[in-house]
């Protein structure tokens, strides 16, 4: 049957409705999704880009060095993310939205950005004293999960006593993988190690602790590991399993661990600590 049609606008009377596929927030969520993704893409490509130079500060060794070559790489992905970056956000939110990327939904991720920081600082400073069992040592370590990936060389440096540390571990009862970060922090793998405090060898034992503890030859890598070993076994002890404790009282010593009925307030124990747990949380990874 053949109709007429006299004015074909008549069919619409009114304009046809179009459901947005995402809300505002959901759209919010995808923008942080797609520039965390460009944040991790960075990353890996600072990585792959710096990997012949063993880093950003081409192979430099010093004790901190993997440390804040971490939180460089970090923050360089971060800020490229977050400026103009590599335009990978913006492309995967639109093949995710079918749409640009609005000037609303960059403020409200900015804002959602900032209340994240805020309620992720209140709960590191409320739980600063909180501790969570290691299943493996009974130690209990803080709850952060900053990782600190060292370089390749001092990994090597540091295997090479696997076999050594593996025997400390099962004397004393420390976990390897504590006594291989604070052989990282402490020393960075070099069994010739001595600090302006003439602490010496792996973990950095001075004269007099050296022979509280039975060690001969402070050089003699099996010696210092087990001396090392036996020393934050001790204090693991003292201090009831508390990790971040025993590591503040190997940095500053027990007597002012005592004192301040803590971590004492120094800023090289807090960055002590924060680059051993960092280490620890790696090799845990």
């Amino acid at each position: 049957m053949n109709l007429k049609v006299t004015n074909e606008a008549k069919h619409f009377t009114s304009t046809p409705e179009v459901t947005d596929k995402y809300t505002a927030e959901q759209k919010t969520k995808l923008a942080k999704a797609s520039r965390d993704f460009e944040g991790l893409l960075t990353s890996m490509m600072l990585k792959s880009m710096t990997k012949n130079t063993e880093g950003l500060f081409g192979g430099e060794e010093g004790l901190g060095s993997d440390m804040y070559q971490s939180m460089f790489e970090n923050e360089i992905s971060s800020m490229i993310s977050k400026s103009k970056g590599l335009g990978v956000a913006e492309e995967l939110y639109k093949k995710l939205t079918g749409e640009d990327l609005p000037a609303d939904v960059v403020e409200r991720l900015s804002h959602l950005e900032k209340d994240t920081k805020k309620a992720e600082d209140g709960k590191n400073a409320q739980s600063s004293s909180t501790d969570v069992k290691n299943d493996v040592t009974g130690a209990k370590t803080d709850n952060s999960n900053t990782a600190i990936e060292p370089a390749k060389k001092t990994m090597n440096r540091i295997n090479k006593y696997e076999d050594i540390i593996n025997q400390a571990s099962k004397t004393y009862g420390v976990d390897t993988n504590i006594i291989k970060s604070v052989i990282l922090a402490e020393s960075a793998g070099n069994a010739r190690a001595q600090s302006s405090t003439k602490a010496k060898g792996l973990m950095q034992l001075m004269d007099s602790t050296a022979r509280s503890l039975g060690v001969n030859n402070v050089w003699d890598p099996k010696e210092n590991i087990f001396g090392g070993t036996k020393y934050l076994a001790g204090l693991l002890r003292q201090y009831n399993g508390n990790l971040k404790l025993a590591l503040a009282a190997y940095n500053a010593g027990p007597g002012n661990v005592d004192r301040y009925n803590g971590v004492p307030p120094f800023n090289e124990t807090k960055t002590y600590i924060s680059r051993v747990m960092g280490y620890l949380n790696h090799l845990n990874g």
